[in-house]
């Protein structure tokens, strides 16, 4: 039986959930707002099936080989409402246009995030755009199996650990599958978001975008509007929300020691913003969004060479980025931070828990002007 003993072993991937054959474990909220697996002993019969698809007990076999690209969507249209270059939507309209159905996360009624399933272009929308809390799989993993072993192709999207969650799941390759993840940051529970958007207002959301491109890719803002009205739009450098984020106080425990951080990944692709394009090739960016893919697979090179006519794209030296290889570092005041909350002001705690020390700010002016010396 899974037993987990620490909340930094579970990354809430939901495979042990969908594996089991007795259907006696449910994912449960803790008390920071993070699902974790909980299972009815009564039911249980000891089978292993469990354990044996957890990706942090037994991780995936990764790519034996990597190769980088930049590459932006040509449709501007498209490129603009995505939170990159657009290589999503490319990607997704190739399997739906062969008859295939495309698994990603969408805000659901209570603008939470959770993962659903698409079969045409005009549902796309729904997956396009980051969402920087961890979205919920639900029995999508079942869905995709169920697909796949009806012939239909498969594109499903998610963090690394969701991705090796699905395959470790699956237990074998399907010639009809094309997994693509991110290069993930790490992820805020759905307590911290729903505590964030009641400080802005109370009245439902009715949309939330959390990069929004109007005034450029890389000065991007966050926008919120409520069903009364009420928007709340600022840069993202500016949002609470945005800084508790960045600033690692809010993130799953799993993310500060993350078993999923390589360049080579068991995903077919993995797509990511290339905020370091203008070090590379300056003249590809236009502020619109520029993609960084890293393709790992055949079937990912495939993919790439059936939608090339429709995007920009260079072949790069492999480029890495601190967040595909590294975890983020716990701060010391994280945990004191979840406990709060729902008990204080939201915008006065995160600023509080973020505000930088003399300290912090010395050395980071000491170490821009070590760099500075070193050019």
């Amino acid at each position: 039986m899974l037993e987990i003993k620490e909340k930094s072993k579970c990354s809430g991937c939901h495979a042990c959930m969908a594996a089991c054959p007795k259907n006696c474990i449910s994912m449960k909220p803790d008390d920071e707002g993070f699902l974790y697996p909980v299972i009815d002993a009564e039911k249980c019969v000891g089978c292993g099936a469990c354990e044996k698809v957890c990706p942090i007990i037994e991780k995936c076999r990764p790519a034996l080989e990597t190769r980088a690209y930049a590459a932006f969507n040509k449709d501007n249209d498209i490129r603009l409402e995505s939170s990159s270059g657009g290589l999503f939507t490319l990607v997704a309209k190739e399997v739906i246009s062969s008859g295939g159905v495309v698994f990603g996360a969408s805000f659901d009624k209570n603008f939470n995030v959770c993962h659903i399933c698409v079969d045409n272009v005009d549902e796309l929308s729904r997956l396009r755009g980051s969402k920087y809390l961890q979205s919920v799989i639900g029995d999508t993993y079942k869905k995709a199996k169920n697909a796949l072993d009806n012939g239909k192709r498969v594109y499903f999207t998610g963090t690394p650990c969701q991705i090796e969650g699905l395959l470790k799941y699956l237990g074998k390759d399907y010639d009809n599958l094309i997994t693509s993840d991110i290069i993930c940051h790490g992820v805020p529970s759905a307590m911290v978001w729903q505590t964030y958007l009641k400080s802005l207002d109370s009245a439902p959301v009715k949309n939330a975008t959390f990069r929004d491109k109007s005034l450029g890719w890389q000065g991007y803002s966050v926008k919120i509007e409520f069903e009364n009205g009420h928007v709340h739009k600022e840069m993202a450098r500016d949002n609470v929300y945005i800084k508790a984020f960045l600033s690692d106080i809010c993130l799953r425990p799993s993310c500060y020691n993350c078993s999923f951080k390589s360049i080579k990944r068991a995903s077919d692709l993995t797509l990511a913003d290339f905020w370091g394009i203008n070090n590379v090739f300056p003249k590809m960016n236009d502020n619109k969004g520029i993609s960084l893919i890293f393709v790992h697979t055949a079937k990912g090179a495939a993919m790439l060479e059936s939608i090339k006519e429709q995007m920009a794209i260079i072949a790069l030296a492999l480029e890495s980025n601190p967040s595909a290889t590294k975890s983020v570092i716990k701060p010391k005041k994280r945990d004191k931070f979840m406990k709060k909350v729902n008990s204080e002001n939201f915008e006065m705690l995160v600023r509080k828990y973020t505000k930088r020390t003399l300290i912090q700010k010395v050395k980071s002016k000491v170490k821009g002007f070590v760099k500075k010396i070193l050019k």
